[in-house]
């Protein structure tokens, strides 16, 4: 088992309860993707499950390779295998896009990073990628357009290889030919690390070419039904409506 939560609560730093009594398990290796409604929790699931300190856990553990981080800091989490990529990935003057992945390399291995080697690699993923290799020297995301940015996180999933990672909506606001890079890139993820995925979206497209082991429905904080990767297509043909109800 690489992740279980265990009757998870948390919410916001004001009082507002987001979720409640939440329970996931996941082996390693699988992909698993949370759907449901505007406002039902799934991007605060992620940003609890990744140690954001905007939200406070109530109850409930979450235990990630046996250990159980339910007080550890965002950092440790991520230097314990855990990733995630954002919505909208914010701008970093000063660093550039490759001394980030570089430095973030470094952080979590705690080994200097060969140079020649890490250059052969990342030129490698930015093709895969369709990235203009000049992106590399750039300061990260500061001046990058919605679909470079979302190629960005890709990016990084590819470098640092994570044992799991959360992938908060990375296919919004994407046009088709950005969404099927995007996709081509965690497949790859799939198949080179083998790690475990959480995917949050509302786009089947991006799962086409993925195999999914089991889908979430998400209603107010609470995982109401699960289901194999068939119940992706059944959501968007039908809705959430008999879930939410």
């Amino acid at each position: 088992m690489l992740l279980e939560v265990q009757n998870l609560s948390a919410g916001l730093e004001d009082g507002k309860q987001i979720l409640n009594d939440l329970s996931l398990k996941m082996e390693k290796g699988e992909t698993h993707v949370l759907m449901g409604p505007n406002g039902a929790g799934k991007s605060s699931l992620g940003n609890t499950l990744m140690g954001n300190p905007v939200y406070k856990i109530t109850g409930g553990k979450i235990i990630f390779n046996g250990q159980d981080i339910t007080e550890e800091t965002t950092d440790k989490r991520a230097k314990a295998g855990m990733f995630m990529s954002f919505q909208a990935p914010l701008e970093v003057p000063g660093i550039s896009l490759e001394t980030f992945i570089r430095s973030a390399i470094q952080q979590k291995t705690g080994e200097r990073v060969k140079l020649f080697q890490f250059q052969k690699e990342l030129k490698a993923c930015m093709e895969l990628l369709n990235m203009n290799p000049d992106y590399a020297k750039r300061d990260l995301n500061v001046g990058f357009s919605g679909g470079e940015r979302k190629k960005s996180e890709i990016l990084q999933l590819l470098m640092l290889k994570p044992d799991f990672a959360i992938l908060d909506e990375t296919d919004s606001g994407l046009d088709v030919d950005a969404v099927r890079v995007v996709s081509k890139g965690i497949q790859e993820y799939q198949k080179t690390v083998g790690g475990s995925l959480l995917i949050i979206t509302h786009n089947a497209k991006i799962l086409e070419s993925l195999k999914v082991d089991h889908t979430h429905i998400l209603v107010k904080g609470h995982i109401v039904h699960t289901g194999d990767g068939s119940l992706v297509e059944k959501i968007n043909s039908e809705g959430f409506e008999q879930y939410i109800k």
